[in-house]
């Protein structure tokens, strides 16, 4: 139970978990650095207490290993799980409840000692401004300094109740582009969150929507303001029950006021829009710049000895990969009660998160067919309600597999990727590949969403927000073998600027291809290489081929890549629009509907519109990796 960060902080360095920097750092490229390359090597959390042109300290890598979440959130993790449980599916909660009437009382409990408490006044606070933050630049071509680890507090009314508001994570500009100096904030919020919602109806009422940011606090409030809650369910509730310590407030002029954050930024949404942006995002990728809400600076309020906790974002994995894994722990309970008939849900983080999503369904639309007459009936139902549902609405790629297929597999732990596991797993994801492309109808089971909405962050479309999806949905009997044999390469001549095939997982592979220009026709070359699949002997054997640009294995080794999965579900997922991307042999249009024979070719090539990779100067990289060694971290 922790009554600030600071306490949690020094809680983690008497445990271990925890090492100081004593040397200044520069919060421009400098630091962000530093926290990337801790993470990467395992490091441990950082406290920053000197950093340049700012009087506060700063914290990175706090939730950035198993370790480290497990021992901040151990007091309030389970119970926080059983009440979700409980949210997500009260019968079935009961039931097991009346066998053990211990967890009903803890789980009633948990919810009347996590309701928000009004505490605290704006004497705990001292003013100051914008400029005085660490002003945190993470990459290179970034627009100016960013707030990562935000809190944003919004209501729907000003006369909303407490539990009304919402609490959500979206990034905060704090310098550069138009903005005037210590008046003016970005606010980037992506389309579909409940910030969206307040906005909007604030506009229709014709006054500026009161947002409160807030920074720092007990860890329980960071991770709240990410967590995607259940209808009904408020974010200081939650923070509450994870924390094991009620969310202090108070109110200010109108403006809600966490009395344990470190520091509150005070301000108002109002009509107009400023660029926002550059920013390298999570995706691996700079998003660019747009217009945004702008937030009018009221008040910005510090405690006295507060420290500036960030977060750094790239190419997965980073500490962010932490926050999704246990959002997937407590959330689980609640696939299956919002959406019945999903088994198991992947939102790939080594894909981006958002452009792949792997999902275990059923097929008993008709329980008398045999393996070899049932087809993707009831299954694509069920991809219809996940695109529909929550955040998993932002999914580009959804590959869907019914779970009757999966009995009687064989678990021998030496077999290759293709005798899966009896109980088919979503996050084994060669596996699931695997089970996929022994079964998908190529001329059947592909089915396309264009001119329809996709992530902000994700520019392979035609525009922001604007793309296509795609559901491969697989239910049956297998109808092709898959191989993974490197002399099967041998018998595949390439044509021209074609050349370095690699076989990823059995089935799949990544060839290199030539560089796509500015308005350069690319469906000549790809007609070359289709011409020749289409005589490969393996063709059915390797159902899936992803055209990546040349060198882009090196190049993303170089960028600390674990593994060549890893590399192929970046690029893939990352750098292609399924409806401008996907290709086939002899591909037709019947009906309105697109197929094909195998292999399905995928063009992951770096387009004209594509954003910009993210890399940060060798200098920099270096100079970080010096600052850790001479701190005894690394």
């Amino acid at each position: 139970m922790y009554k600030s960060l600071e306490q949690a902080l020094l809680d983690l360095e008497k445990a271990g978990m925890l090492k100081r920097i004593h040397a200044e750092v520069d919060p421009h490229l400098e630091m962000a650095e530093i926290a990337r390359e801790n993470f990467r090597q395992g490091g441990p959390a950082l406290l920053f207490e000197h950093v340049k042109g700012s009087k506060f300290r700063a914290a990175c890598n706090i939730f950035g290993s198993d370790e480290r979440f497990n021992f901040l959130f151990r007091d309030g993790f389970e119970q926080t799980k059983i009440a979700v449980n409980f949210k997500a599916n009260p019968i079935e909660f009961f039931k097991q409840a009346f066998r053990h009437p211990l967890q009903l009382f803890q789980a009633g409990f948990a919810g009347i000692k996590s309701l928000p408490r009004r505490s605290g006044s704006i004497k705990d606070f001292e003013e100051c401004s914008l400029s005085d933050l660490p002003q945190l630049v993470s990459w290179p071509l970034d627009g100016g300094a960013f707030i990562t680890l935000p809190q944003v507090a919004t209501r729907p009314s000003e006369n909303a109740s407490i539990m009304q508001t919402n609490v959500g994570m979206y990034r905060i500009q704090i310098s550069g582009n138009e903005y005037i100096p210590n008046e003016e904030c970005g606010l980037h919020y992506q389309i579909k969150r409940d910030i969206a919602r307040h906005h909007q109806k604030a506009l229709e009422e014709g006054r500026p929507l009161k947002a409160s940011i807030f920074i720092g606090g007990p860890p329980s409030h960071t991770f709240a303001a990410v967590m995607p809650m259940p209808e009904n369910l408020s974010e200081l509730l939650f923070a509450g029950m994870l924390g094991n310590r009620r969310f202090r407030y108070f109110e200010h002029d109108g403006y809600l006021v966490s009395s344990d954050a470190d520091f509150c930024i005070l301000g108002e949404l109002e009509p107009g829009l400023k660029p926002e942006g550059p920013f390298g995002d999570h995706i691996g990728y700079y998003s660019g710049k747009h217009d945004f809400p702008c937030m009018k600076v009221t008040k910005v309020l510090c405690k006295k000895n507060a420290i500036f906790p960030f977060t750094v974002v790239g190419r997965p994995p980073q500490e962010d990969t932490l926050f999704g894994k246990y959002i997937h722990a407590i959330t689980k309970p609640m696939v299956p009660a919002s959406l019945p008939g999903v088994y198991g849900i992947h939102a790939v983080d080594d894909a981006g998160v958002h452009p792949l999503c792997l999902a275990l369904g059923s097929e008993a639309f008709r329980p008398y067919a045999s393996p070899e007459e049932r087809e993707p009936m009831e299954l694509l139902k069920t991809a219809n309600a996940l695109l529909g549902f929550n955040q998993a609405s932002l999914t580009k790629y959804l590959l869907i597999a019914a779970k009757e297929d999966a009995a009687g597999i064989s678990t021998d732990a030496n077999a290759i990727a293709n005798e899966t596991a009896a109980s088919l797993d979503v996050n084994n994801v060669p596996a699931f590949f695997t089970h996929v492309l022994e079964r998908v109808h190529f001329d059947r089971d592909l089915h396309f969403q264009t001119a329809t909405t996709i992530d902000t962050l994700d520019y392979t479309g035609t525009s922001l927000n604007h793309g296509s999806k795609v559901v491969i949905a697989a239910a049956g009997a297998k109808i092709r073998k898959l191989r993974n044999n490197p002399s099967d390469l041998e018998t595949l001549a390439l044509p021209q600027m074609f050349k370095n095939a690699t076989i990823v997982m059995p089935g799949v592979l990544m060839i290199e291809g030539p560089v796509i220009l500015e308005n350069n026709e690319k469906s000549a070359t790809l007609e070359q290489l289709k011409n020749t699949l289409a005589h490969w002997e393996f063709r059915e054997n390797y159902p899936w081929i992803s055209i990546i640009d040349e060198g882009a294995l090196i190049a993303n080794k170089a960028a600390s890549t674990d593994n060549i999965l890893s590399d192929f579900l970046w690029i893939t997922f990352t750098r292609s629009d399924p409806a401008q991307d996907i290709y086939g042999l002899e591909e037709t249009v019947e009906e309105k509907h697109w197929k094909c024979k195998a292999p399905l070719i995928i063009d992951a090539r770096i387009k004209p519109q594509h954003q910009q990779q993210l890399t940060v100067p060798a200098e920099i990289s270096k100079k970080a990796e010096q600052i850790l060694k001479d701190a005894g971290v690394l």
